[in-house]
């Protein structure tokens, strides 16, 4: 039985023949212009939900951004550390992306830390637990899938705060959107930002 790093090998030489053997002329194209995605996406880190594979994206098609929950901070201009912004900056600005999406998902690992750290439960994560307290106000409902819903609800309404998505958003060139994922039932919600709901997309 191979191992899973053995997999992945065995994965990109898939990979390689499917896209640099058959079809070499995709691969120069990215490889030779420069990168134009038209959707940036905000992503979790958990390993169950990879954006890529969950829309059948092809190379160049998304500019990914994955963090723990898929947060997005709200805009600080204080020249420290901060990856997602830079990155949300990058797509915005340089790659003038039309469609920004943050897609949360059910069975979230990060939101489930932070429901027990709102109960009371003492964690001695030294980086997430600060990273999660970004959310901690949606941490009222002690069902996690609820609170990852309000997380994201947050997540837009911070998206907003940073000028370069404000003038996007205003001059009609970028649309946001708001994503999540079902696991156990295997369904996509999108946020219907005038009624407050989830409502099933696939």
């Amino acid at each position: 039985m191979l191992k899973t790093i053995d997999r992945m090998i065995a994965g990109f030489r898939s990979f390689k023949a499917a896209y640099y053997e058959q079809r070499p002329e995709r691969v120069m194209t990215l490889v030779e212009g420069s990168q134009s995605p038209e959707v940036v996406l905000i992503a979790c880190s958990d390993s169950r939900v990879d954006p890529a594979i969950l829309t059948n994206a092809e190379p160049g098609e998304l500019f990914v951004v994955r963090n723990v929950a898929a947060l997005v901070p709200p805009f600080e201009n204080d020249g420290r550390y901060h990856g997602t912004s830079a990155a949300l900056e990058y797509a915005v600005r340089d790659l003038k992306v039309s469609d920004a999406v943050i897609l949360s998902h059910s069975n979230c690992g990060g939101v489930k830390a932070l429901v027990a750290a709102r109960n009371g439960s003492v964690s001695d994560r030294t980086f997430i637990n600060p990273w999660m307290s970004l959310m901690g106000e949606c941490a009222t409902d002690a069902d996690p899938d609820v609170v990852s819903k309000e997380s994201l609800k947050r997540s837009l309404a911070n998206l907003r705060t940073f000028p370069f998505v404000q003038a996007a958003e205003a001059a009609g060139y970028l649309r946001l959107h708001g994503w999540w994922f079902d696991m156990k039932a295997g369904v996509l919600y999108a946020l219907n930002e005038k009624t407050g709901e989830f409502e099933a997309r696939a």
